[in-house]
């Protein structure tokens, strides 16, 4: 759950660090005094795209610290490792936004990218916004929605994987298809092409073979009068040569060695020298025995490279590159030659695919008609109490005419009525505002008491109900707090009810405060009276009767009672 958020020069909070505990927190405040800011400021280290914009007036920089207790949730720990990041008991996600645009996030103070973050995130947080009675409407949303409650994620991921493998052959057989109808003009370029290669008959790396000894070739006599020039100064000068002369001043410094022993070692490296040249020697004289003078060869080199030049100029390519050309036409041409057996794998591979994509998605559909029936009771019995008395609830399934998607072939639409004995129809069509969001609401609800993530934060999702119905809401949500296995032991809930704040067993209150005309946001946890007052504002708006705190009083003690 989240232990700790510390905020820092982000939009118009100076410097802001909040405790939060497990059960459910309400953080109430009046309009535009920063509820929002908070919300932004969390998502922002959740992994949300940086604009420095966000960066308050006149800072370099934004940065944001939220703190994680994880010691009781094993598949964070267990994902954590798998990305070698520390895995403890808590975890640190910190994001810092520079005023040049630069963003950086970090995880157990290790620097990741976004995409891990966002991962992460999933696994440590849910996030109702206050809009979302406006997607629900769309039938994407209401199908993820049906897909969540029934943890369909690896019955999913199944038809998914399928679904790619699926069109990808089907892409491929397409192409084949096109290519067999198009094939006879590139089928004759490239048996002429590959003919011309396999005429040249070019050996690997015969090339470059073929350049060193063209270099030697051509420099047959500059190389046999340098080598034989070495040779009779190394050895063969009568006069002065300078295997003699070493082997005299070896033979000196042995005469006198015996007066100074210092001298010894100068006479062994000379000694070694003397090794070293007559092997040198040997080696230049063994190579002047083989030295070619040969113009015809020379001139068949020449002849063999020219054909190699023009053949890789004609196609456009290096002359080292040849060879990896032939390849690949040869491919090519053996690709078309056998296109119609190619046709015929993959007409196989594709009905194949098919039969178990068509299964996969059997069992996805049969799996979301039992959580159906499970949740059209759920959502229906909570309409009761949302002040929808007779209204019912219904999820309506129906293969998509055949049409395959990654999620499946079912068309998912919600329907309702809120009126005993009418039939229902598609929420849209049907709802109110007022009686949308509070449906929407109920969804969330159910949806989040299912999720194995452990903080749950709802932004003004209570945005059209008041009275009797509000207190109903934030009673919800109270339980939603309670600890529970495999359910959610932390609610955070951002409202403007006085009815749904006070069944919070914690409050905190955003207060916009002005100083020499800079505007700033703090956040107060309160205390019973401060809560009790705060109650009461929210009731009775700017003055606080006796009467409001009465109310205020009643509230909080029925409250306590859950």
């Amino acid at each position: 759950m989240l232990k700790h958020l510390y905020i820092r020069n982000f939009a118009i909070i100076d410097e802001l660090e909040l405790d939060f505990s497990s059960g459910m927190t309400a953080l109430t405040g009046e309009t535009g005094a920063g509820k929002s800011i908070l919300l932004g400021a969390l998502n922002l280290v959740l992994g949300d795209r940086a604009d420095n914009d966000s960066i308050k007036q006149g800072a370099e920089f934004a940065e944001i610290v939220a703190e994680f207790d994880i010691s009781k949730l094993d598949d964070v720990s267990s994902w954590l490792v798998a990305q070698e990041l520390n895995a403890d008991d808590e975890c640190i996600l910190r994001r810092r936004i520079a005023k040049d645009g630069r963003s950086r996030a970090y995880v157990n103070s290790t620097p990741v990218n976004l995409q891990i973050i966002r991962e992460l995130a999933e696994m440590l947080i849910d996030i109702h916004g206050q809009h979302e009675h406006q997607s629900i409407m769309k039938s994407a949303v209401q199908r993820q929605l049906l897909d969540d409650y029934a943890s369909h994620s690896p019955l999913l991921e199944s038809v998914s994987n399928l679904y790619v493998e699926l069109k990808l052959v089907e892409d491929q057989l397409q192409h084949l298809q096109q290519t067999s109808n198009e094939q006879n003009d590139r089928l004759n370029l490239l048996r002429f092409q590959t003919q011309e290669l396999d005429a040249l008959a070019l050996e690997e790396n015969e090339y470059q073979t073929l350049d060193s000894q063209h270099k030697r070739l051509a420099n047959a006599e500059k190389l046999q009068s340098t080598v034989a020039q070495a040779i009779y100064r190394l050895s063969e000068d009568e006069n002065a040569n300078v295997q003699s002369a070493i082997s005299s001043i070896v033979g000196s410094l042995g005469d006198i060695s015996d007066a100074d022993e210092n001298l010894a070692p100068v006479a062994e490296m000379l000694s070694e020298a003397l090794v070293q040249i007559d092997e040198s020697v040997s080696l230049l004289q063994n190579y002047a025995d083989n030295i070619e003078l040969d113009p015809s060869q020379l001139a068949k080199t020449e002849q063999r490279i020219q054909s190699i030049l023009d053949l890789a100029r004609k196609h456009r390519v290096e002359a080292d590159e040849l060879q990896a050309l032939h390849t690949k036409l040869q491919k090519e041409l053996d690709d078309i030659d056998h296109v119609d057996e190619r046709l015929d794998e993959l007409t196989k591979e594709q009905k194949q695919l098919e039969e178990k994509y068509i299964i996969a998605c059997n069992k996805l559909t049969q799996s979301r008609k039992k959580a159906i029936t499970k949740l059209n009771k759920k959502i229906t019995q909570s309409m009761q109490t949302l002040g929808m008395s007779g209204g019912l609830f219904e999820i309506s399934i129906e293969a998509a005419n055949a049409k395959r998607s990654a999620f499946g072939l079912d068309q998912i639409e919600f329907t309702v009525t809120t009126n005993a004995g009418q039939p229902c129809k598609p929420l849209a069509r049907v709802a109110s505002g007022g009686e949308l969001a509070r449906i929407s609401l109920a969804i969330q609800m159910i949806i989040a008491n299912n999720s194995k993530i452990s903080t749950l934060i709802f932004d003004e999702v209570d945005s059209g109900v008041g009275g009797g119905i509000a207190e109903i809401v934030g009673q919800h949500l109270r339980m939603l707090s309670l600890a529970n296995k495999n359910r959610a032991s932390q609610v955070i809930c951002i409202t403007h009810l006085p009815q749904v704040a006070s069944q919070a067993h914690h409050h905190l209150r955003v207060e916009k405060q002005t100083h020499k005309k800079q505007t700033t946001s703090q956040v107060v946890a309160l205390d019973d009276e401060q809560r009790r007052q705060e109650i009461a504002r929210m009731l009775s708006g700017v003055d606080i009767t006796e009467q409001s705190l009465a109310h205020a009083d009643e509230m909080l003690e029925r409250a306590q009672s859950i």
